[in-house]
């Protein structure tokens, strides 16, 4: 349900979009994760969704911000590689997603508009190590509506430290992605209960258009 003071906060004075990962790599049939059996069509209609979210977001003038996976050998984690071994996975075949220059590193099917913004980290979270932070700032953004891949990692990971760092977290859930249902539904629970508003698509769309409507 959407209240009246975040009916407030959606409003495009104050509020961001940022879409996570939709990537080559994560989305595609013909990207790094779908050539190892990842079942990739599992987050076809989160794609969607995310790409109805960004339409409207510009139509609204509200900021989108892309956040993208960008790796390379001089910035791999080795903690991360040392994990995966752990886990009897070749960190080396799991690295080779969204190497730079690889293509695999390109939006896909929602890519970035010539007004939009784009992070590129190396990390889960679209704040570690990137200007992510002082990008939000410096725009007066004091609500974040999050959506993208996935909802279990690298989505949750960003509305943690968003949260965290104090901005109200709105969720598109159905703008979210992974490639387990029970990992994506468990996931948006943890966050409703502790950092984020969960929210569907049609609910921020509806929101938005209000506001454009009013506007006008």
């Amino acid at each position: 349900m959407i209240t009246p003071s975040l009916n407030d906060r959606l409003a495009p004075d104050g509020v961001a979009l940022c879409i996570i990962d939709i990537q080559v790599d994560f989305g595609s049939p013909d990207g790094a994760l779908a050539k190892m059996g990842v079942p990739v069509g599992q987050v076809a209609s989160a794609i969607e969704n995310a790409g109805r979210l960004a339409t409207l977001a510009r139509q609204a003038r509200i900021p989108v911000i892309f956040a993208g996976l960008k790796t390379d050998p001089s910035t791999d984690s080795a903690a991360w590689i040392e994990w995966m071994r752990y886990r009897n996975v070749d960190p080396d075949c799991a690295y080779a997603v969204c190497r730079d220059g690889s293509g695999g590193e390109a939006f896909y099917k929602v890519v970035p508009d010539s007004g939009d913004q784009v992070v590129w980290k190396q990390r889960y979270s679209a704040f570690v190590g990137t200007g992510f932070e002082h990008l939000l700032r410096a725009q007066g953004v004091d609500t974040l509506v999050i959506c993208g891949l996935t909802t279990e990692c690298c989505v949750d990971s960003t509305v943690r430290d968003a949260f965290q760092r104090d901005w109200l977290v709105v969720v598109a859930g159905d703008a979210c992605g992974a490639y387990r249902g029970d990992f994506h539904h468990h996931t948006l629970e943890v966050l409703a209960e502790n950092f984020a508003v969960v929210l569907n698509t049609d609910e921020i769309v509806g929101t938005w258009n209000g506001h454009i409507t009013k506007g006008s």
